[in-house]
């Protein structure tokens, strides 16, 4: 048997579980010079709306719940009306893991797999989102990621500590799956035991849960800075 016919075969082994998304863009941008980030502009159109569109057209997420700061969340209900898997825009809490839970919490009951999906990468393609949510309805958490380019050093003091090997080393990019409950314990953990968490990957990680890595894209960049809106322009125009 071809591995084509066994990967379909596996599919329907393993029935794909109701999967929604929620789009976390409730941070403050502190980073980008003025600019306020989900609502720049990328080929005449808010980023946040670009961003939703993705999951919106993919056929592996059934809702979507966007978080944001209290006052944007009209507008960007506003901009997102004609989506109809959005169910909600809530506002976020003070720390990401808290704007997360907020998202959770305001996904319906039929959710069983949750992705998480950073408000701020646009050019986030439906293959990435489709091979993710797949990897995570089997393994139960999965994340994108592709290999550093970069020579990474750990510093302490102003001096290089450590050089890590750069071939064991990837970035991890968004959305990143998650059985729903699964999630939801380990955020929840992290919160009462005060740990500092930097994604949701880390949260199911401290719970002693395997995270499934697949296949990123480079293109699927998180914009942070004004410099990173003019690449996700320039590689807009060259995905269009």
């Amino acid at each position: 048997m071809k591995i084509k016919d066994l990967s379909r075969v596996a599919r329907k082994v393993i029935p794909l579980k109701y999967c929604g998304a929620v789009i976390v863009a409730a941070g403050t941008a502190s980073r980008m010079g003025g600019i306020d980030k989900v609502m720049a502009q990328l080929k005449g159109e808010a980023m946040i709306v670009h961003t939703t569109r993705a999951f919106q057209e993919s056929d592996v997420i059934r809702e979507i719940v966007i978080v944001t700061r209290p006052d944007l969340q009209q507008e960007i209900t506003d901009l997102c009306r004609g989506f109809d898997k959005v169910k909600a825009v809530v506002a976020g809490g003070s720390t990401r893991p808290e704007s997360v839970e907020n998202g959770l919490s305001a996904l319906s009951d039929n959710v069983k797999l949750a992705a998480i999906q950073d408000g701020a990468r646009p050019l986030v393609s439906w293959q990435v989102i489709d091979r993710t949510v797949r990897a995570a309805n089997t393994y139960g958490a999965a994340a994108p990621a592709v290999p550093v380019k970069d020579t990474v050093k750990v510093v302490r003091g102003g001096v290089v500590a450590a050089t890590p090997d750069r071939s064991r080393l990837q970035a991890v990019q968004t959305p990143q799956v998650f059985d729903y409950d699964l999630l939801r314990g380990a955020l929840k953990k992290a919160k009462k035991e005060n740990a500092e968490i930097t994604d949701d990957c880390s949260a199911a990680e401290r719970m002693g849960m395997t995270v499934k890595i697949v296949e990123g894209d480079e293109r699927n960049i998180k914009v942070t800075t004004p410099m990173d809106l003019k690449i996700a322009e320039i590689l807009m125009e060259e995905m269009l």
